[in-house]
């Protein structure tokens, strides 16, 4: 039975994704004027097409000085709508589904992340809003299936992904894989929170919204695991450790703190220790966000009361068992521990991550922990921090060593006041293309044409919304 890392690396050439987009590899690699022709799809074959995007996406480019940088924001900045949005229609309302590019399935993290950089456009564009307001009921009804699952199928019909048909856990119909990531539940909050502050539509958030919130919020409390392990288990028989979970399915032990326990990170991949940090944190600016938007919405005084009484139980708790001190002294956050005093320090690419914590705000950029813990991260006290010929960069377990993700790179350069960094992770995000104008899941620390992905939108989309940052607050790197 192949593995979610199986199906991935069958979608590891370029000319794979160019096939599937109906695109001509060709065309990435011409010389002359047309060596940077636009490897978007044609006008006609694209899923969703936004103007305000367009307009954005014209303004953007104009600023660019480098050709090549230009051509890959291009490329990059749209390709989730141009790719893996499905609208349609669910009694009487909007709909909308979102893959993640080379798998037919809809992960709650990587949906919320693609379509973000597109929420400061949303109230100048009602198809953008449709869109929205599809998706942001679309993972309320998923969170009503099961709470628990990260990956969705179209349909309550679809089969499972092929990797999950076998997994010994509750699966519900429509559910795609069910592994438990505090982050799952996150992301959708942040997306509705970020819709609601950009455009003031208040059209989602009906009583279905607001049962999958209260679920939420029930099943944080039931990870808090204080008083018996909770209902969730899982175990897949499979040849890779961090698939599956050990102990009858409920992960490494922990002792209750007040933390919420999450048996998976946000690459998929395992836990060693269940108290995820960055998760946790995570985990609080979601729920005080769902508190603001109860008591804006809803007029909901005691759940809002209910969400802040809960992030401040996992934020004393986090801040209280959750850090670490390096050689000086000095405080950093750990990456996952397990409340019998054991620690763990590294950085994974995906976020959450440490490295993110400033991104996601859940801590301000200049906060000395955080500067402490992200100057940690980006070193070799990081065992996956990788440097070599063609970029230094975070990986993570899920491809193994020496495979930087270029979302590292791109967080790096999210989290930076120093244009010298900036201009750096520019320079290696457009020089490890391996030539295809894309982003991919990692690549090669010497060989940049040995990557792992070739449509990922959520790496895609996260380079364009680096670019528009960067064209709004600093300009002048882009010229």
């Amino acid at each position: 039975m192949p593995s979610r890392r199986d199906v991935l690396k069958w979608f590891g050439a370029a000319a794979v994704s160019a096939a599937t987009l109906d695109i001509a590899p060709s065309r990435a690699f011409a010389s002359g004027a047309t060596r940077y022709a636009s490897q978007r799809p044609p006008v006609g074959k694209r899923k969703f097409v936004s103007q305000a995007v367009e307009r954005q996406l014209a303004t953007v480019k104009s600023a660019i000085g480098d050709p090549k940088l230009a051509w890959m924001f291009e490329n990059c900045y749209p390709n989730t709508l141009d790719t893996t949005v499905e609208l349609g229609t669910l009694d009487g309302k909007p709909d909308t589904f979102v893959i993640t590019g080379d798998i037919n399935a809809m992960w709650l993290r990587d949906s919320s992340a693609q379509v973000s950089p597109y929420l400061s456009l949303a109230k100048q564009d009602a198809n953008l809003q449709r869109l929205f307001r599809g998706l942001i009921r679309r993972q309320a009804r998923c969170i009503r299936i099961d709470p628990y699952a990260n990956a969705f199928m179209p349909d309550p019909h679809s089969q499972p992904l092929s990797w999950s048909v076998h997994d010994d856990t509750d699966m519900k119909p429509g559910v795609g894989e069910r592994k438990w990531e505090i982050d799952s539940l996150c992301y959708p909050i942040r997306l509705a929170h970020g819709y609601w502050q950009a455009t003031g539509d208040t059209e989602p958030f009906d009583d279905d919204w607001r049962s999958a919130m209260a679920t939420v919020v029930k099943t944080f409390r039931e990870q808090q695991r204080k008083h018996d392990r909770g209902p969730y288990h899982f175990q897949r028989p499979s040849k890779i450790p961090t698939d599956t979970l050990m102990l009858d399915g409920y992960g490494n032990p922990a002792r209750p703190n007040g933390m919420i326990h999450s048996m998976f990170r946000p690459s998929d991949d395992a836990c060693l220790y269940p108290l995820f940090v960055p998760a946790n944190l995570f985990a609080v600016t979601s729920l005080r966000q769902l508190a603001q938007m109860s008591r804006g919405i809803h007029h909901d005084e005691a759940f809002a009361s209910e969400c802040t009484a809960l992030a401040d139980e996992v934020e004393q708790a986090v801040h209280r068992d959750g850090r670490m001190r390096d050689e000086q002294g000095q405080e950093h956050w750990a990456y996952e521990i397990d409340g019998f005093g054991n620690q763990v320090f590294m950085d994974d690419a995906n976020a959450p991550s440490l490295l993110s914590l400033a991104y996601l705000g859940c801590c301000d950029r200049k906060d000395p922990l955080y500067q402490r813990t992200r100057n940690r991260a980006w070193s070799e006290h990081n065992p996956y921090f990788f440097k070599g010929r063609a970029a230094e960069g975070i990986g993570g377990p899920h491809e193994g060593l020496r495979m930087i993700w270029p979302m590292s790179l791109m967080m790096y350069a999210q989290t930076s006041d120093d244009p010298a960094q900036i201009s750096q992770c520019l320079r290696w995000l457009r020089d490890t293309d391996a030539g295809t104008g894309f982003m991919h899941e990692t690549f090669d620390q010497d060989d940049p044409a040995h990557f792992t992905r070739a449509w990922f939108a959520w790496a895609n989309t996260l380079f364009g919304e680096l670019i528009v940052d960067l064209h709004r607050t600093r300009p002048a790197l882009l010229r």
